[in-house]
């Protein structure tokens, strides 16, 4: 029994060697993460002509280049939870830390934990790249919320109430009607500058030219909100006529070097490269996502649609990794871990949250567009209605749903694999 613990950080690496018994084999040493000390390092371990465990910590993606290389030489290597590590740590009375404490703390929870621990198995490269892509979208849908409440913020300036008559991101159809409208009228001064007939025109021009439907009633109430309302900043010509008439020799700028329709035209540009990025990605994942056989049972669930089916698997990923429905929901985050002691039998329990946020999130986002789209025959749409009717909130009962939506989807998914 060889354990070898592997306290991974950015481009190096402590590594310390143990025996049962805290017999040092090898102190603890520094690498880096290049095919020289890689190879090095698994020479060593080959020449000890014993049963070895290589230990390392989850740190995000700085200890994948090491978990491949060992992995690749045929070499068991587990990657410990963080949480799970910081808990053995804590077993100590004194709290001294450097990367060589770490590392022989690493390789003594081998020692501890070496028949219980499990090798580190991939997911599959289509699983590992819907994962990678999911990253990817949840980064840029946040860039997305703050392009959008940056333009909404300028909005409030120039063209206050605009928000309540425009829709913002429809993601069926891929478009933004605010953003589109705003781009080409920016100010309420453009709209009151035409009389009401010539606006409704252009309007409807417009709504032709972006395939929205050309109203005119909504370009008359648009028209006479734009006559309404107080604009705090001022368009291009208001505000060169209020110079002009303060100092004559100041000379006429372009409405072009306006700064607030430089402002308002370009976060609606970075709003509409972010939104077309997130196009792209999902469009991607869809892609890959119909190659697997278990995209059509999933996409048949109830509220699950063309948007959130590559979701919920990139999350999941290969659902036979887990070796029951419990174990999924406990992935997720929202098992009620039992409390009990002497005659006390806890029953308000509340979930554990040590899971996938992001799942969490797909799977909440699932349960909305269930509720939202009344399927009777769905058995966890009844499930969600019979928690709110025995009184509990409406995202508690959604968090119910969801709990046997995942384990109906870890049924459904193994059988069909039970099949192939």
């Amino acid at each position: 029994m060889i354990s070898v613990g592997i306290d991974v950080s950015k481009g190096k690496s402590t590594v310390c060697i143990l025996k049962p018994y805290g017999e040092i084999v090898s102190k603890p040493f520094n690498i880096t993460h290049t095919q020289k000390d890689l190879s090095e390092l698994s020479s060593m371990l080959f020449r000890l002509n014993d049963e070895v465990k290589i230990v390392m910590e989850a740190t995000g993606i700085y200890h994948l280049p090491v978990l491949t290389y060992l992995q690749e030489k045929g070499f068991f290597v587990s990657v410990i939870n963080p949480y799970l590590m910081k808990s053995y740590r804590n077993e100590s009375l004194r709290k001294a830390k450097t990367d060589k404490i770490d590392s022989r703390i690493i390789a003594n929870y081998g020692i501890d934990h070496w028949f219980k621990m499990k090798e580190f198995q991939t997911s599959g490269e289509i699983y590992e790249e819907l994962k990678l892509l999911g990253q990817q979208y949840r980064h840029y849908m946040k860039l997305h919320l703050l392009s959008l409440a940056e333009l909404t913020h300028l909005l409030d300036l120039t063209m206050p109430g605009i928000k309540n008559l425009l829709a913002s991101w429809n993601e069926t159809n891929r478009k933004d009607k605010r953003s589109d409208f705003v781009e080409r009228f920016w100010h309420y001064d453009v709209i009151t500058s035409m009389s009401e007939q010539e606006f409704t025109e252009e309007y409807i021009l417009w709504a032709k030219e972006k395939k929205y439907v050309p109203s005119q009633e909504k370009a008359k109430v648009i028209y006479t909100l734009a006559q309404e309302s107080i604009p705090t900043l001022p368009s291009e010509t208001s505000s060169i006529k209020m110079l002009s008439l303060a100092q004559e020799s100041i000379p006429t700028l372009p409405s072009e070097t306006s700064s607030f329709k430089m402002l308002v035209t370009e976060a609606v540009r970075v709003l509409k490269e972010v939104d077309a990025t997130l196009g792209l990605i999902l469009s991607r994942m869809q892609e890959i996502a119909k190659t697997l056989p278990e995209y059509s049972v999933v996409r048949e669930m109830g509220g699950v649609g063309n948007t959130l089916a590559p979701k919920l698997i990139a999350e999941i990923g290969d659902v036979r990794r887990f070796r029951n429905g419990k174990a999924l929901v406990a992935f997720a985050g929202i098992d009620p871990p039992p409390y009990e002691s002497g005659q006390f039998v806890g029953c308000n329990r509340k979930i554990s949250k040590r899971g996938s946020a992001s799942l969490r999130k797909v799977g909440y986002e699932t349960m909305r567009s269930l509720k939202m789209h009344s399927r009777p025959e769905d058995p966890v749409y009844r499930y969600v209605v019979k928690k709110e009717s025995e009184g509990k909130s409406k995202k508690s009962a959604k968090i119910a749903g969801l709990n046997k939506f995942l384990r109906i989807y870890y049924a459904r998914v193994t059988e069909l694999y039970k099949n192939i």
